[in-house]
């Protein structure tokens, strides 16, 4: 039988652990054996489990309008933050917009709790070179609906990325920052919740901290977070087919609904430069809504439209 740690090694072990939940540079999986990849690694998927027991806090703190509206008012701004700026800037650059909008659709993007916004986007552009083969993480057709949902991100392979991928982010220091601190960002957006109901409870509106923490932080995270998921699963097994492609990428009015416009996944995948995602005028979508506002406005520009010529083109079906 080996020697057994120390106690010292023991938690010098816990210490290096606790430090890569707050610098992701801290440990890198760039040279993990391949039969490893797959493993899950514990330091980093016990604080996202932890994260859905918190909303289990709801049955001690109960519940109040201002509580469950802020919870929705989160929801809607971080699932706007993923779809507009984590995937349809950051992954697929399909419109432009200044250096300091830049840096805050990234801060936005990074207060869903969904890590970093060059690890996001080098993750996506691999799930685009990979649809539905053996190297694509999240496919449910090779690896099964609950890998896809969501055990994949607990695995070794998940937390590394290909820089080669992203040259274009990573030039931008403060993006490179906000990749690396990942944690800074909801650390302050949950303390800052925390705050605001006490602020509001001691000025006698019904609230109090803790529930919105447990409401706008936690709930409405998990909540945005299983809603984005659902497109990595089962915007790849429901839904219908409009253009053939090599994978099984899907259109789905109640998935794009419930993401703002992510769920027209096939009409993505066939042409992903496009900024709009519902590509005729029934297919709500309403990112493209608000970033066509956004434009007259002029705070994006460039807005990559889809060619008619492309979109009539390479159907199998109509939807």
């Amino acid at each position: 039988m080996g020697k057994q740690p120390t106690i010292i090694q023991r938690f010098g072990s816990w210490i290096r652990s606790t430090i890569t939940c707050i610098d992701t540079a801290a440990k890198r999986y760039d040279d993990v054996e391949a039969e490893k990849l797959h493993r899950i690694d514990w330091a980093r998927a016990l604080p996202f489990i932890a994260m859905h027991l918190m909303c289990l806090g709801v049955i001690w703190v109960g519940w109040s309008p201002i509580a469950v509206g802020a919870a929705a008012a989160m929801y809607v701004i971080r699932m706007f933050a993923i779809t507009a700026f984590y995937h349809r800037y950051f992954s697929h650059r399909s419109y432009k917009t200044s250096r300091f909008a830049q840096f805050v659709f990234a801060v936005m993007g990074n207060s869903a709790v969904q890590r970093g916004p060059i690890w996001w986007a080098a993750r996506h552009r691999h799930h685009h070179q990979h649809s539905d083969d053996e190297e694509d993480v999240h496919s449910p057709i090779r690896h099964g609906l609950f890998r896809s949902h969501v055990g994949w991100i607990s695995t070794r392979g998940a937390y590394a990325y290909d820089a080669k991928a992203v040259p274009d982010l990573l030039k931008f220091p403060e993006l490179r920052f906000l990749n690396r601190f990942e944690n800074l960002v909801p650390l302050v957006e949950a303390l800052s919740l925390f705050a605001l109901g006490k602020v509001l409870h001691a000025f006698g509106w019904n609230t109090t901290g803790w529930q919105m923490l447990i409401w706008a932080f936690f709930v409405s995270t998990i909540v945005c977070s299983h809603a984005t998921f659902t497109i990595n699963s089962l915007s790849h097994v429901w839904g219908r087919k409009r253009y053939r492609s090599n994978d099984e990428s899907r259109n789905s009015l109640l998935l794009a609904l419930l993401t703002f416009g992510e769920g027209w996944h096939n009409n993505h995948h066939y042409y992903p430069g496009a900024v709009r995602q519902g590509f005729y005028w029934w297919e709500i979508d309403l990112t493209y809504y608000v970033l066509w506002c956004m434009s007259k406005l002029g705070i994006v520009w460039d807005l990559n439209g889809v060619p008619e010529r492309v979109r009539e083109a390479n159907k199998v079906a109509q939807t």
